[in-house]
């Protein structure tokens, strides 16, 4: 069953009147004695997580160091088998640089043709027999052997008697057309001597 309300009872009356507030209007002045409430320490916990966090990062910093090291020794290091097969002068048929010997009397140093002055030396593909030819052959090899012996210099390009642009070649700074002539792999310029005979 249900409770019913009965009017009978005495209520409770309601205090309208105000109440003086408890709420300051004015700000608090702080005293300047006051200090600062000083930080806790750090526990062991946050010390160790702080540490591992410092560690890990400085191991990412060294091995970037060593990555961009490594980097840069490959990058700049020069190889000194490839520079030294640059500079050396094999047969233009299977050279592997810039620089070739083509016949006894031209060569292709840093890939520009070199006309050498002072010599006729017999051809190889344009020989007019085949002694002239196994000449041009075996003169091709010694000149590899004579540019390959030492630094080589080359002059400045001029016109020889008969036209030609040619320019004057040395190694360790022997004329290299004197050399060619008194190993009698070539010939003076301009002597008329005949390779086919």
């Amino acid at each position: 069953m249900s409770k019913h309300w009965k009017p009978g009872k005495a209520t409770v009356k309601l205090d309208t009147a105000p109440r003086p507030s408890r709420i300051r209007r004015e700000p608090v002045r702080l005293n300047a004695n006051v200090v600062a409430k000083p930080q806790r320490p750090l526990n062991y916990r946050e010390l160790e997580l702080y540490g591992g966090i410092a560690g890990i990062l400085v191991f990412a910093a060294l091995i970037a160091a060593m990555i961009i090291g490594l980097a840069v020794f490959t990058v700049f290091r020069g190889d000194p088998e490839a520079d030294a097969l640059k500079m050396r002068y094999s047969q233009c048929y299977n050279a592997q640089g810039p620089n070739c010997v083509l016949d006894g009397g031209t060569i292709y140093a840093n890939g520009e043709r070199v006309e050498i002055a002072g010599l006729d030396a017999p051809g190889i593909g344009d020989a007019k027999c085949d002694r002239e030819h196994d000449r041009g052959v075996e003169a091709a090899s010694e000149l590899a052997e004579l540019l390959n012996s030492g630094p080589v210099t080359i002059g400045k390009p001029f016109r020889d008697q008969n036209g030609r642009r040619v320019s004057k070649v040395e190694v360790k700074g022997r004329d290299v057309a004197l050399k060619m002539i008194g190993d009698d792999v070539a010939h003076e310029a301009n002597s008329g001597l005949a390779w086919c005979h």
